[in-house]
């Protein structure tokens, strides 16, 4: 069996940025595993710009942004297998791949970065009632066809859910020669950021159907027709609001889950963000084993994912150095009323932390509430926010001082401003 100090999993631009991170911080023995033909995960498809005004000051594609992490893994002389799929992890971190040069191996190694990224949600998982006929794909799908292969997915399309890939989708759809019927959005508001809905839907005249879903999929062989409903307070369809719209290609664009399984099955306690429970060094409850990424929670900008990822290499690194400073106590933080999920968990407060870092998404857009912390009762902070939706993630921080004491758990929660 083969020794690593750290094996990362993902090579997509969290699992570049950590391995990056921990190889700064004096740690030369990394591996990344990718399961894909390439390094750069999803961004090899995005060929939209908007990627790296943080990062680089600059306005890239999916793929340049994803090369210069790419060059830079290669200059350090990081290790990466291609081809590479983890099957399984044991809370010894014991890591066992498969790949078509080497079948099955197994690795140990001392300290384990999770960064494999998300999945997308499919037909099966909302159970749209009707036909199975072909045609009928998620939003990351299409864009794979489209942007990498080559391949038009269909010419009269209809898209469900406001996620930005399925925006960005179907502003490249009509741009190849599609007529983009609409998008439907079963919220009452959109999930996608507002630059998308700007520049991929009002630019193009396509028409956005809030509070509505997909009711019905018709077709034999190929999709040849969907029925559109509006859904009621509960979310579902209301009888006699149908509308048909001829279509050969129905995008789903339905919502993004970490593809946290692996560390789902250590036992290894999950938030509400579907990703592993964290403390603020990014290291789950097994020691050595830490999350960053899409795979932690969804990310709406990359610049972030790569600022997270930086983190938890440089944390791992601290962990294989024996330099991990030892935590006096550790608070739970709690996502109450309004908040979606938070980031992290837990905090170990240890003699190095003078600040801590959520980052965290509310339920549902709101206009001049408080994003309120609280602690024994005792409100701590407040951020008045004129506007806050979903699909952008807040990043806050609260200094170590604010706190009322160092075990009690912290809240955070929205509050209506007081007119």
């Amino acid at each position: 069996m083969e020794n690593r100090d750290l094996v990362i999993i993902g090579g997509g631009s969290a699992g570049m940025a950590a391995a990056i991170g921990a190889y700064n911080e004096g740690i030369k023995d990394i591996l990344i595993l990718e399961k894909g033909e390439f390094l750069g995960g999803i961004l090899n498809q995005c060929i939209h710009n908007g990627f790296g005004l943080t990062e680089f000051k600059e306005e890239l594609t999916g793929p340049e942004f994803a090369s210069r992490f790419i060059e830079q893994v290669k200059e350090k002389g990081i290790e990466f297998k291609l081809h590479s799929f983890v099957t399984d992890i044991s809370k010894d971190k014991v890591i066992t791949y498969t790949s078509k040069e080497e079948g099955v191996v197994m690795v140990k190694a001392k300290a384990i970065i999770m960064a494999a990224g998300c999945y997308e949600r499919n037909a099966g998982a909302i159970g749209i009632p009707g036909d199975r006929p072909a045609g009928v794909l998620t939003a990351g799908q299409a864009q794979l066809f489209l942007n990498e292969y080559g391949y038009m997915t269909g010419k009269k399309v209809f898209i469900l859910g406001s996620g930005d890939i399925g925006l960005i989708m179907a502003r490249r759809l009509t741009l190849e020669g599609a007529k983009v019927l609409g998008v439907a959005e079963i919220c009452a508001w959109s999930n996608g950021l507002n630059r998308n809905m700007v520049q991929c839907l009002e630019d193009y005249g396509i028409p956005l159907y809030l509070s509505h879903t997909v009711s019905k999929v018709i077709g034999r062989g190929r999709l040849e027709k969907i029925v559109l409903s509006k859904v009621d307070e509960k979310m579902q369809p209301i009888p006699g609001t149908e509308k048909e719209f001829e279509v050969d290609t129905l995008i789903l664009s339905i919502g993004l889950l970490p593809n946290n399984d692996l560390l789902n099955h250590l036992g290894i306690p999950t938030s509400r963000s579907r990703g592993s429970l964290v403390n603020d060094k990014l290291e789950t409850c097994v020691p050595g084993i830490f999350s960053c990424g899409n795979v932690l929670h969804v990310h709406d900008l990359v610049d972030n994912v790569v600022e997270e990822a930086r983190e938890a290499g440089k944390n791992a690194a601290i962990y294989l150095k024996g330099e991990e400073k030892k935590a006096t106590s550790e608070i739970e933080v709690i996502a109450g009323d309004g908040i979606g999920y938070v980031v992290p968990g837990k905090v170990a407060m240890d003699e190095s932390l003078e600040s801590i870092t959520f980052k965290f998404r509310v339920r549902k857009p709101s206009k001049n509430v408080y994003i309120q912390y609280e602690q024994n009762g005792n409100v701590i902070k407040k951020v008045l926010k004129t506007a806050i939706i979903p699909s952008e993630m807040e990043i806050q921080k609260l200094l170590r001082k604010q706190l009322v004491d160092e075990s009690s758990p912290i809240t955070i929660k929205m509050v209506a401003k007081e007119m």
